[in-house]
């Protein structure tokens, strides 16, 4: 039996991760019924899988962090505390996560290793130029978009699923959030 891997990802409405200008994290609407969400999702076991680029963003951002910013969110916290592995090919620097391991090579050979080998469910937050390569190898089961009420035609950074290939997906779960965040899980198949 294959561990289940889940690619989690925050969502503009216009397929954007991140914006510039004045926006904050979350773009601003969180509130607490996202946010208790987002700690039950992190409760059970399972293990962290990161690219080197996001592993090294999260870290930046955790340590110029303090207690009260949002950035130390319980969720984060638990995720921070989570088992992780980094996959990379160049990373070498001591890696700032409690339980954190770098694997070294293709993203698509280390996530089907670690599908075989993992007693529990594999998660992503972030890390989308693997995702997206990962989904094309058929190794992402779930990807979960939380879909947050903003815009971000000018300020958009981190286009989510550009490049990708096309894929089919079906819904197997949907929720509203504080009235107006959604959350959507689905199925990917690729196209065709």
């Amino acid at each position: 039996m294959t561990a289940t891997y889940t690619f989690d990802v925050f969502c503009s409405l216009d397929g954007f991760g991140a914006a510039g200008g004045d926006w904050t994290g979350y773009w601003g609407k969180q509130g607490p019924e996202l946010l208790e969400h987002r700690l039950a999702l992190y409760a059970g076991e399972q293990r962290m899988v990161f690219g080197a680029r996001t592993y090294r963003a999260f870290a930046r951002m955790l340590d110029a962090s303090t207690e009260a910013s949002d950035v130390r969110d319980a969720w984060v916290t638990r995720m921070r505390n989570l088992p992780a592995t980094v996959v990379s090919t160049t990373l070498d620097e001591k890696l700032d996560w409690p339980d954190a391991t770098v694997a070294c090579g293709d993203a698509v050979d280390v996530v089907a290793r670690l599908k075989e080998e993992s007693d529990v469910p594999l998660r992503s937050h972030g890390s989308l130029s693997m995702n997206r390569a990962l989904m094309a190898a058929g190794l992402v089961d779930r990807v979960q978009v939380t879909l947050f009420p903003v815009i971000t035609g000018r300020t958009g950074l981190e286009p989510i699923f550009q490049g990708a290939a096309d894929f089919d997906l079906e819904l197997l779960e949907h929720r509203t959030l504080d009235g107006h965040i959604q959350e959507l899980v689905y199925r990917p198949t690729l196209h065709g």
